[in-house]
């Protein structure tokens, strides 16, 4: 008599399926990583072009007028659009200002803000 010895075909079918799911959602972890680093790539050049412009606002030593002044960037091969926002606050000696930055596709996709003083 013989033993029939290695996998049926229904076994080998469910092996199959379990290891389909399984890098089904290996490669969707994957993705959904690769869209943040990307992201998180995005959202620190904008906040490199709102320091930097926050920064020349306070080595300028000027008090900013209140108003919108639209402003551009490039960091990392990406061009960012921003807009410097500056309001008044109730100590007439301090402005708020806003460095919103952004790209074409996301057009606000940080906002900076620091209060700068009379000098």
């Amino acid at each position: 008599m013989r033993t029939a010895r290695g996998f049926t075909l229904v076994e080998v079918l469910v092996a199959l399926t379990i290891v389909a799911i399984a890098l089904g959602a290996g490669m969707k972890a994957a993705g959904a990583m690769s869209d943040n680093a990307e992201r998180l790539q995005l959202v620190s050049a904008a906040q490199w072009c709102a320091e930097n412009q926050l920064t020349e606002i306070r080595l300028t030593r000027q008090f900013p007028g209140v108003g919108d002044n639209p402003f551009g960037c490039e960091q990392m091969g990406q061009t960012f659009v921003g807009q410097l926002s500056v309001r008044t606050t109730p100590n007439p000696n301090f402005r708020r200002v806003d460095a919103i930055v952004g790209t074409a596709n996301a057009p606000r996709l940080i906002v900076v803000t620091t209060v700068v003083g009379r000098f």
